[in-house]
C-alpha cells in the first residue's frame, strides 16, 4: 500500500515518514497528477453558470494530493537526499512542469476564469477573494494562456528544460560541496582554531575512519576555519575549494548550464511579450521593475561603498601591522576582520559561544513568540520524521487549540543542501467551515554536538535561528481561507520581512536575558558582551552591505537584459562584479556557478529582496522600539496584519494597516551605521 495517496492515518495529520518508501513518490506524483486532473475537468465540465464559487474557488483548493506528496518530496530532495531520491527528481520535475502548464495553457479553463474576471466589479467578493481572481487571471495570462498554440508548444519546451536545469544545478552544488575535505594530520596546522571547530573536525574524521582532522565545505567546518585558522596556505585551499564549485570544467561543471538557464529564461519572458525575465517576474513583486531594482540598489550603494572602501582600508592596514600583508585576499577577509573585531571591541565569537546552547536560544526563541503571540511549542515524541535528528512540536495558543506543527532539523549531513531555509509540509486553509492548521518546517546547519560539548552556536548562527524562526511564524500564524494565499504566499520582496524582524530581538538585552546563558554555569550573559554586541552590530556593515549589493546587481546583470551575447560566464561576472569588488579576483573563482539562490531557489531577479526587506524590518522594529519590544498591542498589530494575513492584500497596504505609514529607508541606514 502506498501511504502518500491514502488519507493520512496520522496525528494531526502530519506525514507519515515512517511509512514512505521512496519507490512510492513516483506512482504517488502520478496518481496525485491523475486526481487533480480529474478535479480540472469537473470544474470545466460543469453545466452551471460560472461562478467565483465553482471556478477560481474549487481551483484554489484542487491538487491536495499533490500539493502534499511535492512538499514532503522536495523537502527530502534539500534535506535528505539519495541518488535514488535524485533520479526521481529529474523524472518527476519535467511533469509536474508539464502539468502546470496543461492547467494554464488550457483554454476551457481560461475561458472560465475570464468569464469570473471580466465581471468582477459587479461581484461582492472580500478583500482575500478579490486577491484569488486577480492572481488566477494573471497566473494564465502572464503564463501564456493568450498565446497561439505554436508559442504554447515552446513554452511548455522551455518550462521542461528549466525544471531540469535548475534540479541539475542543485544536485551538481551538493556533489561538488561533497567531494571536497581538507584532511589534516599535523598538529600545527590547526593553530588558531578554537577547541569546538577542532573537535568537531575530529569527530568528522573518525566517522570518515581516518586519523586527524577533516574540514568540509559545510558551514559549520567551513566558516571557523576561515575565520580562526592562522595557516594562510590552508586557508587559500579551503576558499578556492569553496569558490571553485562548479566551476572546475569536470563532470559537475555549471557554467553551460547557467548560460542555458537565462537564455531559455529570456526566451519565456520574450514569448510573454516582456522584455526581460526581471521584467516578467518584478510586474509582481512589491518593486514592480528592474528599473526601480537597480534604482534601489545604486542609491544604497552610493551611500555603502565609501563606508566599505574606508573599512576595507583599515582591514588591509591592520593586516599590514599585524602580520606585514601587503594585499588582503579573499581567504583573509574573516580571519583579519574577527581579529580587528577583537580588538576593537573585546568581541570573540568563542567568547560568546557557550553563552547560546543551541537549544537553550531554541527555547529562547520560543518564549519570545509566546510574548509577542500568545503561543507555546510542546516537543513531542509520536510524529514521524524523517531523520533522527529531526524534533517535532507542537504549537498551541492560550486555549489549548492546535496553531501548527513545527518540525527543526539543525545539523549537516551528507543528503542535505548547506545554507538554512524554511518550508512546509501542510499550508493553513479553510474549508467547509474547518481550519486546517499548517506544518511546518526549518533546515540548518549548526555545529553538532561532540562528545564533550553541546551544539554551541556562534552569534552569526543564533540570528540565522531567529531568521528562519521568522518565516516558520510567518507559516504558523497563517490564518486565511485559500491555501494558495496562506502564510509565506506573499510578494518575494515582502517574504523576508517577517525573518528579518526576528533578528532584531537577538540584539535586545530584554531578549537576551531569557536564553543567553553560559551551557555550564546558567550565569547569564554578562551586559558588557551585549553592549559589546550592539555596539559592534554595524561592524563592517558597509563591506557587509556591498557585498549584498553585489549579489543583488549580479542578479539583475543576469535577468534584466538579452543574454545572448554571454558566451563567458566568469568574464561577465567580472564586469557585473567592478562596481561593488573590494578584493583581488580569483581567477579560479565564480559565484554564479554555485549561486543557488537564483538558479536553483526562487530568487531569480529577486535577490534585492534582502535589502528591500531590510527597509521595512529596521521600520517596523523602530515602531516596536518605541512601544516596547514585547508590547502587546504592538505585537497584535504586526500579527493581525502581516503574519495571519499571507498574500490576501496587497504588501504595502498591510504594512500601512500595521505601521500607520508607508517604510522609510533611515531607519535601516541609522542601524547600519550609514546615515552620515
Amino acid at each position: 500500500m502506498n501511504s502518500l495517496t491514502q488519507k493520512f492515518n496520522t496525528k494531526h495529520d502530519t506525514a507519515p515518514f515512517n511509512s514512505i518508501k521512496t519507490e512510492d513518490f513516483l506512482p504517488a506524483f502520478n496518481e496525485g497528477i491523475a486526481a487533480a486532473k480529474k478535479e480540472i475537468d469537473k470544474i470545466i465540465s460543469n453545466p452551471e453558470e460560472v461562478t467565483f464559487e465553482n471556478t477560481i474557488e474549487a481551483l484554489s483548493y484542487s491538487g491536495d494530493m499533490l500539493d502534499r506528496t511535492s512538499g514532503i518530496f522536495f523537502n527530502l530532495h534539500s534535506a535528505e537526499t539519495n541518488d535514488d531520491i535524485q533520479k526521481i527528481a529529474m523524472e518527476v520535475s519535467p511533469m509536474l512542469s508539464e502539468f502546470s502548464n496543461d492547467i494554464r495553457l488550457n483554454k476551457d479553463l481560461f475561458e472560465r476564469v475570464k468569464a469570473v474576471y471580466d465581471k468582477r466589479d459587479s461581484l461582492t467578493l472580500t478583500p482575500e477573494q478579490s486577491t484569488l481572481l486577480e492572481k488566477k487571471y494573471k497566473s494564465f495570462a502572464r503564463n501564456g494562456a493568450n498565446l497561439p498554440e505554436d508559442k504554447k508548444s515552446r513554452l511548455r519546451e522551455i518550462d521542461k528544460e528549466l525544471s531540469q536545469l535548475s534540479l541539475k544545478f542543485g544536485e551538481n552544488v551538493l556533489a561538488e560541496t561533497n567531494a571536497f575535505q581538507l584532511h589534516i594530520t599535523n598538529e600545527n596546522d590547526l593553530s588558531g582554531l578554537p577547541e569546538g571547530a577542532i573537535e568537531a573536525a575530529h569527530e568528522v574524521a573518525k566517522s570518515l575512519e581516518k586519523d586527524g582532522w577533516v574540514f568540509t565545505l559545510d558551514f559549520p567546518s567551513y566558516m571557523p576555519f576561515m575565520t580562526y585558522a592562522d595557516n594562510r596556505e590552508l586557508r587559500k585551499k579551503m576558499a578556492l575549494a569553496f569558490g571553485a564549485k562548479g566551476f572546475q570544467n569536470n563532470e559537475f561543471d555549471n557554467q553551460e548550464t547557467v548560460l542555458q538557464i537565462v537564455k531559455l529564461r529570456h526566451e519565456r519572458a520574450n514569448l510573454l511579450g516582456y522584455k526581460s525575465h526581471a521584467d516578467f517576474v518584478l510586474e509582481e513583486r512589491m518593486a514592480e521593475s528592474p528599473e526601480k531594482v537597480r534604482t534601489f540598489l545604486n542609491d544604497l550603494l552610493v551611500k555603502a561603498k565609501p563606508a566599505a572602501q574606508k573599512e576595507f582600508a583599515e582591514l588591509t592596514a591592520f593586516a599590514k601591522e599585524l602580520d606585514g600583508l601587503d594585499h588582503l585576499e579573499k581567504w583573509d577577509g574573516a580571519y583579519y576582520a574577527e581579529k580587528l573585531k577583537q580588538k576593537l571591541f573585546n568581541l570573540d565569537d568563542e567568547k560568546l559561544k557557550p553563552y547560546f546552547e543551541l537549544d537553550k536560544v531554541l527555547n529562547g526563541a520560543f518564549t519570545i513568540a509566546g510574548k509577542l503571540y500568545g503561543i507555546s511549542f510542546t516537543e513531542v515524541h509520536d510524529i514521524d520524521k524523517y531523520h533522527k535528528d529531526v524534533r517535532t512540536y507542537e504549537v498551541k495558543d492560550t486555549n489549548g487549540d492546535l496553531v501548527a506543527v513545527f518540525y527543526a532539523d539543525f545539523f549537516p549531513r551528507k543528503g542535505k543542501r548547506n545554507g538554512a531555509w524554511m518550508t512546509s509540509f501542510k499550508s493553513q486553509y479553510i474549508k467547509n467551515g474547518v481550519n486546517e492548521r499548517p506544518h511546518v518546517s526549518i533546515v540548518c546547519n549548526f555545529t553538532k554536538p561532540t562528545g564533550t560539548k553541546p551544539s554551541l552556536l556562534t552569534f552569526n548562527e543564533v540570528t540565522t535561528l531567529f531568521h528562519e524562526f521568522g518565516h516558520a511564524l510567518h507559516g504558523m500564524l497563517a490564518n486565511t481561507t485559500y491555501p494558495n494565499l496562506s502564510g509565506t504566499s506573499v510578494y518575494w520582496d515582502f517574504v523576508e520581512l517577517p525573518s528579518q524582524i526576528m533578528e532584531n530581538w537577538c540584539y535586545e538585552p530584554e531578549a537576551l536575558e531569557l536564553f543567553a546563558h553560559h551551557y555550564k554555569t546558567g550565569e547569564v550573559i554578562p551586559m558588557e558582551y551585549i553592549e559589546k554586541i550592539k555596539d559592534s552590530a554595524a561592524f563592517q556593515e558597509g563591506m557587509a552591505t556591498l557585498r549584498q549589493l553585489s549579489f543583488g546587481l549580479l542578479d539583475m546583470g543576469w535577468h534584466a537584459q538579452d543574454p545572448a551575447a554571454i558566451g563567458d560566464v566568469k568574464s561577465f561576472e567580472i564586469e557585473q562584479f567592478s562596481p561593488t569588488q573590494l578584493y583581488p579576483d580569483v581567477q579560479e573563482n565564480a559565484m554564479s556557478t554555485a549561486f543557488s539562490h537564483i538558479f536553483q531557489g526562487g530568487y531569480s531577479s529577486g535577490y534585492y529582496s534582502y535589502k528591500w526587506a531590510e527597509v521595512l524590518d529596521a521600520d517596523a522594529f523602530e515602531y516596536f522600539k518605541e512601544k516596547g519590544i514585547f508590547d502587546k498591542e504592538t505585537a497584535d498589530k504586526f500579527k493581525n496584519n502581516i503574519l495571519s494575513k499571507g498574500g490576501t492584500e496587497h504588501p504595502m497596504l498591510l504594512y500601512k494597516r500595521f505601521r500607520g505609514q508607508e517604510p522609510k529607508p533611515e531607519a535601516l541606514l541609522k542601524r547600519a551605521g550609514l546615515l552620515s
